[in-house]
């Protein structure tokens, strides 16, 4: 049903440490395991910053199996044994069938992580799906720009923040409709004047009401059932992950979502 593999690298590389160029994976005596879910539109380099990753799951004891292939969310008895679904899938479409057997199988408990627009910008017409995430991409300035990101000082003892200190990026701002039922752990500023990719008016789009700077959620956890959902906006190219605290934070966010 799905075109899903099973390589990985040797269980050696901690968190933060260089990828590993280690070959096929055997499996690892009844471990926890994750599924990597990628493809959709190749600008956000799904399969490099995927790769990025899997030595963080090794080491921490999962067997990583690879789908390229949406069907891979209608494989039932697939996910029930899944620990954690990794998914950068940028503008693509799900089925009716494929979006219930994702939803049902984090709502049961699979973990569910990912980062920008392989989550948020994304099977924009599977309501499900997006009740599940939390969020929906709007749009961003046509340019990268330079902007701090604030960890949020009432979850500063959060596991995937924990020490981390607030920290500048220059890449794509996100613009996105949120709800109230996910934990903000990390926020940015963003001036309305700013139009974008999306907003009206287009890529010179009109900013808004009155101009006035408001926040907006950088990195979010949420519960969704049984199942943990963790979300970063920061990651349109491999660069941007490979910041050292991004990509600490990233990894310790995929391993919180993981039953």
């Amino acid at each position: 049903m799905s075109a899903a593999t099973s390589p990985g690298g040797p269980a050696n590389a901690g968190i933060g440490a260089e990828p590993s160029t280690g070959g096929p994976a055997s499996g690892n005596g009844g471990g926890r395991r994750a599924l990597i879910v990628r493809g959709g539109w190749e600008g956000h380099a799904p399969v490099e910053t995927t790769e990025l990753f899997r030595p963080s799951l090794t080491s921490a004891g999962f067997s990583v199996t690879v789908s390229e292939d949406l069907d891979v969310y209608r494989d039932a008895d697939l996910l029930a044994s899944t620990d954690l679904i990794v998914q950068c899938w940028s503008m693509g479409t799900l089925t009716k069938e494929q979006e219930d057997g994702l939803v049902s199988a984090v709502h049961a408990g699979t973990g569910f992580a990912g980062w920008h627009g392989g989550m948020v910008a994304t099977f924009g017409d599977s309501r499900d799906y997006l009740r599940m995430v939390g969020g929906l991409f709007l749009h961003h300035p046509p340019d990268f720009l330079d902007y701090r990101v604030t960890i949020k000082p009432e979850h500063a003892a959060h596991p995937i923040v924990c020490g981390l200190p607030d920290f500048d990026v220059t890449t794509e701002q996100y613009w996105m409709l949120t709800d109230g039922l996910s934990t903000v752990l990390a926020e940015t500023r963003i001036a309305p004047q700013n139009g974008g990719q999306g907003g009206h008016g287009g890529q010179g789009g009109h900013g808004g009401h009155g101009g006035e700077p408001l926040d907006m959620p950088v990195v979010w956890t949420r519960r969704w059932g049984a199942g943990k959902v963790f979300f970063s906006a920061i990651g349109h190219r491999l660069a941007d992950l490979t910041d050292p605290v991004v990509r600490t934070l990233t990894e310790r966010g995929l391993l919180w979502a993981a039953r």
